[in-house]
């Protein structure tokens, strides 16, 4: 059997202390799983690299990374680097370069940690964010810089092409997972334009995908309202760039907080390697006190196993992590308990053992 290729960039700050949890987790799996080969690479692309190099990553670092399946990403930022540098010299190339234009955000309820929103009811949707083009996109620029009559122009960039392909990336995922609804944000009775162009062809492709799918538009001020006044009526949410990397930072807090949530950045085709990586940044306030929660790094990697084909993998972690939280023993402090990056590591671990032994081995 072929063995999966994962290249793991840890980065800066806790992503270092996260992914080593999450690779302890991988290597508990190769044991329990004889069925499962990985082969990892490190690479250290970090702002450690960038005071040493004066560079994020080194120039053929892109055709390195297209020579393996997946990338398991920590998360990057320091003090020492502007952070427009390392989010446009590593996270940005990767993406854009390997058209990984989902970024998917599962928001889901979990045991154990109690969310004020949920009024008693499982908050479980998902969120499509169109991650290649839109408001992030490297176009405009400043004029008459120092004097008065300075200005700056920053380009919204959203292209047919890039809108259907996030809206039936959406679309074959609520018809998959049995989702009736997909939600739209939009401010296109502002943004007159770029936003009215989205909703067009937003609406047109969910027609097109399935006459059984419901397509609900919300301007963006009113949906992140929604989200923390009922979130549990959303089941698919579709939005660009900006809004969707708002949002699904705002769906991690209404179901425990930052530490939990894992993201994909996905290249559905599969011609480029697809990235995994915690919605969390590098922390640098905990950095080093070994007290980070890894479980959206070791979720993360369950998104990586399930793209790759192994589903029954993602679901023995998502079900170890739940069973972990539901216990309440090993809690790190961002869920209101007192263990180390590395107890939590292993809690998980000894799970993931005792539901293969229960279940005689994969």
């Amino acid at each position: 059997m072929t063995a999966i290729k994962i290249a793991v960039i840890p980065g800066d700050g806790i992503g270092k202390e996260v992914m080593q949890e999450a690779l302890k987790v991988l290597n508990c799996l190769q044991e329990q799983h004889s069925s499962l080969q990985i082969e990892t690479t490190i690479f250290p692309w970090s702002s450690d690299y960038y005071v040493q190099h004066g560079c994020m990553m080194p120039n053929d670092a892109l055709a390195t990374l297209q020579t393996y399946d997946a990338i398991l990403f920590g998360a990057i930022g320091d003090a020492r680097v502007p952070d427009d540098v390392t989010v446009w010299e590593l996270i940005m190339p990767i993406r854009k370069h390997f058209q990984q234009y989902v970024n998917f955000r599962p928001i889901k309820s979990l045991p154990g940690i109690a969310s004020p929103l949920a009024n008693g009811k499982e908050i479980d949707f998902v969120i499509f964010r169109e991650n290649a083009e839109g408001e992030y996109s490297d176009s405009g620029g400043r004029l008459y810089q120092q004097q008065p009559q300075e200005m700056t122009i920053q380009n919204t960039i959203m292209t047919r092409i890039g809108i259907e392909k996030i809206v039936h990336a959406a679309c074959d995922y609520a018809k998959q997972h049995g989702k009736t609804k997909i939600t739209s944000a939009t401010k296109s009775n502002a943004i007159i334009h770029s936003m009215k162009f989205w909703d067009e062809h937003t609406s047109k492709t969910v027609k097109q995908s399935s006459p059984a799918l419901q397509l609900e538009s919300i301007y963006i001020d009113a949906l992140v309202a929604y989200f923390v006044e009922r979130p549990q009526n959303f089941e698919v949410v579709v939005a660009s760039n900006l809004f969707g990397d708002i949002l699904s930072d705002l769906g991690s807090a209404i179901v425990g907080g930052l530490g939990l949530s894992p993201s994909a950045n996905l290249n559905p085709e599969k011609d480029f390697p697809s990235m995994f990586e915690p919605v969390h940044g590098s922390a640098p306030d905990i950095a080093g006190k070994g007290i980070a929660n890894p479980i959206a790094q070791i979720w993360s990697l369950a998104l990586l196993l399930g793209h790759q084909g192994r589903p029954d993998l993602e679901q023995l972690i998502v079900k170890a992590i739940s069973a972990v939280l539901q216990e309440g023993v090993v809690k790190t402090a961002d869920i209101g308990g007192q263990a180390t990056t590395a107890q939590m590591g292993d809690a998980i671990c000894q799970e993931i053992i005792n539901r293969t032994l229960t279940a005689g081995g994969v």
